[in-house]
């Protein structure tokens, strides 16, 4: 069963990236409308409609975009967020002032169109694991401008959030590792100074930096790039060793082997697949009146 996703931020977050981008698309006015219409003039309503099946995400924001421009359009969900629809669908319904509905449509198509896309690329990597214990994350792989409305798409999809920044938790990477001198000393190190309750997460490739890892008391184990054979390894030394310790496996995870991956017995894993390689539902409005 999918679990509930995360709501959205705070508008007051979201509506200075939700400004920005209205303002790159409409320049210095709607040169077309504005030449047809007196502003405010007519009144029409339109349908959002799928033009192909998928889980349907970002209606909640689309509506702040019409509002950001008339807050007297109302756009009216017909389906739930993180609904399955298949093609043909009316997902929405709008009503207002027609320039408003005609300014704001490009960017509230791209945005729902986008978030759409990744939720439903994700639910096809949680649905092979879906009977099993183990949780699909995301990565910091994401679209500058971007981060925190697609990894809200991935929740609506049905995986859980990673680090939203560097400021989040401590992972300790490979380069990280080999500045500091090894696996040991850079644990010790971040220790000292980072403050509580950070967790800290080191990425280990070989059985020999698992075994550092858990000598030195990290939080969080990633198996990273291992074979599936070694990663099974690597969680039998974990499990022994502590059930508190959580294990993350990350690394080319496709459609195709996150399954095996799960069959390990880790905790989470990471891709940044569901983000990275999907590509945009198709959704359009058609106005029922002008």
């Amino acid at each position: 069963m999918i679990k509930p996703f995360s709501p959205l931020p705070p508008w007051i977050v979201l509506d200075s990236l939700l400004q920005s981008w209205l303002v790159e698309d409409i320049g210095r006015g709607d040169r077309t409308t504005s030449a047809l219409f007196p502003p405010q003039s007519i009144q029409s309503t339109a349908k959002w409609i799928v033009k192909e099946s998928g889980i349907i995400a970002g209606l909640p924001i689309a509506a702040r975009v019409f509002r950001l421009l008339d807050n007297s359009v109302k756009f009216i969900p017909q389906v739930s967020e993180g609904e399955w629809c298949e093609k043909g669908k009316i997902i929405a319904e709008i009503a207002g002032n027609f320039d408003a509905l005609l300014t704001g449509e490009r960017v509230a198509l791209n945005l729902a169109m986008r978030l759409s896309g990744i939720a439903t690329f994700t639910r096809k990597y949680v649905d092979r694991i879906a009977d099993l214990p183990v949780q699909l994350v995301d990565t910091r792989k994401t679209t500058p401008g971007l981060r925190i409305l697609e990894k809200y798409a991935t929740q609506v999809g049905g995986a859980r959030n990673h680090r939203m920044g560097l400021d989040d938790g401590v992972m300790i990477k490979d380069n990280h590792i080999a500045a500091a001198g090894g696996i040991g000393e850079a644990i010790d190190r971040i220790r000292a100074t980072i403050p509580y309750p950070l967790t800290v997460e080191v990425e280990t490739e070989t059985l020999a930096e698992v075994n550092t890892a858990l000598k030195h008391e990290a939080d969080i184990i990633m198996l990273d790039n291992m074979s599936v054979d070694l990663m099974r390894q690597a969680v039998e030394i974990v499990r022994q060793h502590s059930n508190r310790i959580k294990i993350e496996a990350s690394g080319n995870i496709t459609l195709e082997t996150i399954r095996s991956v799960a069959e390990t017995g880790v905790d989470y894993i990471s891709t940044s697949a569901p983000i990275t390689r999907s590509t945009w539902l198709d959704l359009s409005m058609k106005f029922v009146n002008n």
